[in-house]
């Protein structure tokens, strides 16, 4: 019977023991792979869940920004029509104050079509008339630009002729050819004046130009 060989007890206890060792090393990287599924998952979870907060986000924002535009327009038209309500009541106030006027000039047109009209009582009624249509606007910030005599101003003033003149001094209002208008400070129209060149020059014989 042969002896049995001392070696294979070890060479089966060293197989065993790389076994066990292969093992463990499998074993060992298994468990970061499982670690990191589990971790890619959470990512994946968390990335989700931002982009569902994101969207959501989105979309109150997307709502904010129509109901601000919804506000903005309605108040453009509020605005507007308040405007317009504001336009009618000062334009029916300044119409009340020239309905006597009118109701004056009708008068004065019936009278002076009778056969026997009096020039000069209908001259009187005109007069009339002219002050208080005048008087009506002044109570609305209307007032006359009459500059006789005054320097010419070419922000209220329209020369339209320029002459010399013995008593007014050059760039100086000689008359008024059309009045001018301003309503509260505000030129409505420039007055349309004659400017006066200053004293005539002499001819070179002596005489005025």
């Amino acid at each position: 019977m042969p002896d049995a060989d001392p070696s294979k007890p070890t060479t089966q206890a060293a197989e065993k023991q790389n076994e066990a060792a292969t093992a463990a090393t499998d074993a060992a990287n298994a468990t970061p792979t499982a670690g990191t599924e589990a971790g890619s998952a959470t990512t994946a979870t968390d990335a989700a869940v931002q982009l569902i907060a994101a969207k959501a986000e989105a979309s109150a924002n997307y709502d904010k920004y129509m109901r601000a535009v919804a506000d903005l327009e309605n108040f453009r038209r509020r605005a507007v029509r308040e405007k317009d309500e504001l336009r009618t009541i000062a334009t029916g106030r300044v119409l009340e104050d020239l309905f006597p006027v009118l109701d004056n000039l009708s008068l004065a047109v019936a009278h002076a079509r009778q056969p026997n009209a009096d020039v000069k009582s209908l001259l009187g009624g005109v007069e009339m008339v002219l002050s208080q249509l005048k008087s009506a606007l002044g109570n609305h910030g209307v007032k006359d630009i009459n500059p006789v005599g005054q320097p010419f101003d070419p922000h209220q003033h329209e020369a339209i002729s320029h002459e010399p003149s013995a008593t007014v001094k050059a760039e100086h209002v000689i008359n008024v050819v059309r009045t001018g208008y301003s309503l509260n400070g505000r030129l409505l129209r420039a007055a349309a004046v004659t400017v006066s060149s200053g004293p005539a020059k002499p001819a070179p014989d002596g005489k005025p130009a």
